[in-house]
């Protein structure tokens, strides 16, 4: 049983934050494109950033400021444009949108951080980010959760949010997350952007290290379409409004806040993947015996990247030849008579050796897969084992299908 419940508010569950999301005016759509988280009081801050030589300006002012202070009061998010790509003066827009936020809530804007997503190489609509500001910290709530949460999006089908409640020291320790993501969805983050917020208290070097391995367990072995972004970014706030004692070690507390994060994160990343655009169903991979998690996980995300597996799966073909193909080219050691492939119930392989199965019940699995409720029973899930290690590790995807280039055809026209 988790040691925790799901509760509802988003990034404004947890105690001494407020969100907002407006239509600034920012998309050609005239769908809401301007999002806020705020903190009530300075909050811990962590990030884990895109691996991109070329970064968007929100990821290297994000960068900066982490590193020079390990703390935070608000997230300000726009969608529309990228502001990636664009030199000098879109550094100068990043500068100037975290002043005049900060500004608007009266902090120091060096408490502020920025991010944002759409199209490379255009700069932020300024004027109309000058104009939104006020009315979006206007708009700030302890009911603004959902609404930060459908402003971050672009192509995205649906909004992306959870929130979990668990008990440290007999108080309830909640925390919150949103994320939008749908295309460039890559191992090493991708085309996404997700913020958490926590009301625990943790110390600075601890929270990092948290997040870093919660990214490792989720954003990073989730692939739609095997691009990396200019804009990723996981951040995430935890102010300590729960009076809790302060978490500065490992131990009992700290491994059920870590728990809980990485539970958020892979909702989150789950989320991201299964909307993939164009996708019909989520693909689960689950590695098992390999010498080490990292090589499990790197077999699994290989599999779950495989554009001639993600076909087969929308063609609804158990073809599990490509699974095989996949196993054997991610770069880890095995031996081939230890692969065992399974798909759903139907096990296809063995000890090395193909097995007969019911191919038209095994494609009546993809078939129900697809038609099944979202993230509850859209699922298809392969399971692998390469050997009798201890290495086990999971990675999501999607299935690939003509409307994926149908959408990423037409992106700017």
């Amino acid at each position: 049983m988790a040691d925790w419940q799901v509760i509802s508010g988003s990034v404004t569950a947890p105690r001494g934050y407020r969100a907002a999301g407006i239509t600034a005016g920012l998309k050609p759509s005239g769908l809401p494109d301007l999002a806020l988280i705020v903190s009530d009081v300075e909050a811990i801050a962590a990030g884990v950033f895109t691996t991109s030589v070329v970064r968007a300006a929100p990821i290297d002012y994000c960068r900066q400021r982490l590193q020079a202070k390990h703390s935070a009061r608000a997230i300000l998010c726009n969608a529309g444009q990228a502001n990636a790509a664009t030199g000098d003066q879109g550094w100068a827009d990043a500068l100037e949108s975290a002043q005049l936020l900060g500004e608007a809530l009266n902090i120091d804007p060096e408490s502020i951080l920025l991010a944002s997503t759409g199209v490379i190489g255009q700069r932020i609509k300024m004027d109309a980010l000058r104009a939104g500001i006020p009315k979006l910290v206007a708009a700030a709530s302890e009911t603004g959760g959902d609404a930060a949460a459908g402003a971050i999006i672009t192509t995205d089908l649906v909004p992306k949010s959870i929130a979990l409640e668990t008990m440290i020291d007999g108080r309830p320790v909640r925390m919150g997350g949103i994320a939008k993501g749908s295309g460039m969805i890559h191992p090493n983050m991708a085309t996404m952007l997700s913020f958490v917020t926590c009301d625990a208290a943790v110390s600075t070097s601890l929270w990092q290290e948290m997040l870093s391995r919660a990214a490792d367990k989720s954003f990073n072995q989730i692939t739609v379409d095997g691009d990396t972004s200019t804009n990723d970014t996981l951040m995430a706030l935890a102010n300590g409004q729960s009076r809790t004692p302060a978490i500065t070690e490992m131990g009992a507390d700290a491994e059920k806040l870590e728990a809980m994060l990485t539970e958020v994160c892979q909702y989150l990343a789950k989320a991201i993947a299964r909307d993939g655009e164009g996708a019909t169903c989520l693909i689960e991979v689950q590695v098992s015996g390999a010498h080490t998690d990292e090589d499990a996980r790197k077999v699994a995300r290989t599999i779950a990247g495989s554009s001639l597996a993600k076909s087969a799966v929308f063609g609804r073909d158990p073809n599990w030849g490509r699974i095989a193909a996949a196993a054997g080219r991610a770069g880890v050691h095995f031996d081939q008579q230890d692969l065992r492939i399974q798909l759903g119930d139907f096990l296809l392989m063995e000890n090395g050796q193909p097995l007969p199965f019911d191919r038209k019940a095994a494609s009546n699995y993809l078939k129900t897969a697809a038609a099944g409720a979202y993230l509850k029973e859209d699922t298809v899930l392969i399971s692998v084992s390469i050997g009798n290690g201890s290495g086990s590790g999971k990675a999501w995807g999607c299935d690939l299908s003509y409307d994926y280039v149908k959408i990423n055809a037409e992106y700017t026209t």
